[in-house]
């Protein structure tokens, strides 16, 4: 039996043979692939919204394409970032349903079936994961367990404006998924950031710094998890809009605590925390667009654009560096990230009042979020490249 010091996988008396199954984590295919997604999906977009090409029909209103940003990019990243190592039959068959979910954006007779493996791919995901969570001791941890199922509820969901055309439901509907993965990545980002950020100040100064701050993280998940529900009755929106404020701020707050200013030093935490930044700030418009009458796309493209991209980028980024052993500091691309994301979504906003100037600006935001994401497909390749070579994880049949 493997003993634990991979010298011997010899079976011991009475017990079945060992067999070598080759596992891979899932970020190996997940991450690229989302990264290239991305890169196209916005043009296209563009393409099926303003410029008629028929083949994208599918992608030719504005809540299909938020869809495939949150149902197609956003899931692939969820997927490649919490799956862990795969069975290569398991990854196999995520991938493809992934990868043909995709064509369902496409005017083609096999619609249907992307369609379905598009749905395929969400509730197998959220088979895996939603279950894992379950089992988590302090509650703050076993609200991940409902809140990706929900999500990958949605994702199913939403498949059928492909068939039932433009309904009532469908834009609050897409404003309920994006404030929901606002939830996950205002949960996972502090996750992330904090110990990241605990471990570079005690290194770097023998001082522990405000670590995950769990009164911050339990308001959080109260007030954003409330917000969605109020905001669907008239009466209550106020109400929510005061949640939506309030979380805003918290957000903000907690970065302030984290110490952006010690951290100088790593641009890396210094993009993440920046990204952190962008929900409180799509927070804060949100609650202005449900106390004041204006575009209500302008608080979700601060957070599609500033926070997912920048975000999900330095994340995937990072995971991979940690990877090859190697310091997330030394990424030179993480500042033209940052750069590259907050540009476009200050393009993005901007569009919205420019007048006739308008498509240009849409089409420079777009052209600087595809750039941003083909530098971050480069620079995954760049580094898996650089990984160490391991040994295939061993389990027995069946496990």
């Amino acid at each position: 039996m493997f003993n634990g010091n991979a010298k011997s996988f010899a079976p011991e008396a009475g017990q079945k043979p060992v067999s070598t199954v080759l596992r891979q984590p899932a970020w190996r295919w997940f991450f690229p692939l989302a990264a290239l997604h991305a890169a196209l999906v916005v043009p296209l977009s563009l393409l099926a919204l303003y410029h008629g090409w028929d083949i994208l029909s599918q992608l030719a209103s504005p809540a299909a394409h938020a869809r495939e940003l949150l149902f197609g990019f956003a899931l692939a990243v969820i997927a490649g970032y919490l799956l862990g190592p795969l069975s290569r039959r398991l990854q196999g068959g995520l991938v493809g349903l992934w990868l043909i979910g995709r064509l369902g954006i496409l005017d083609w007779p096999g619609g249907a079936l992307a369609t379905l493996a598009d749905a395929l791919f969400a509730l197998w995901l959220a088979g895996l994961l939603v279950p894992r969570f379950l089992a988590a001791k302090k509650w703050r941890n076993r609200i991940l367990s409902p809140l990706l199922g929900l999500i990958c509820l949605l994702a199913v969901v939403t498949l059928t404006w492909r068939y039932l055309d433009d309904m009532p439901t469908t834009a609050p509907l897409m404003h309920q998924s994006v404030l929901w993965l606002v939830l996950l990545m205002t949960f996972m980002g502090g996750r992330i950031i904090s110990p990241a950020v605990n471990g570079y100040l005690m290194s770097r100064y023998r001082m522990a710094g405000a670590g995950v701050q769990p009164q911050i993280e339990s308001a959080l998940i109260i007030l954003l998890g409330l917000a969605p529900f109020m905001m669907l009755w008239a009466t209550l929106r106020p109400l929510a809009a005061g949640l939506v404020l309030a979380a805003g701020l918290l957000v903000l707050w907690r970065v302030m605590r984290w110490g952006p200013g010690r951290c100088r030093d790593r641009p890396d935490l210094l993009v993440l925390m920046l990204g952190y930044t962008w929900l409180g700030i799509g927070l804060l418009m949100l609650a202005r667009t449900w106390w004041v009458p204006v575009h209500a796309s302008t608080a979700l493209h601060i957070f599609t654009i500033g926070a997912l991209g920048t975000l999900s980028s330095v994340i995937m980024l990072r995971h991979v560096i940690l990877r090859a052993r190697q310091r997330p500091e030394s990424e030179w691309a993480l500042v033209p990230l940052a750069g590259l994301f907050s540009t476009a979504a200050i393009l993005r906003l901007w569009a919205l009042e420019a007048g006739s100037a308008w498509l240009v600006i849409l089409w420079g935001s777009a052209l600087l979020w595809s750039l941003a994401w083909l530098l971050v497909a480069w620079r995954l390749r760049y580094w898996m490249a650089r990984l160490p070579t391991g040994r295939p994880v061993q389990t027995r049949p069946g496990n």
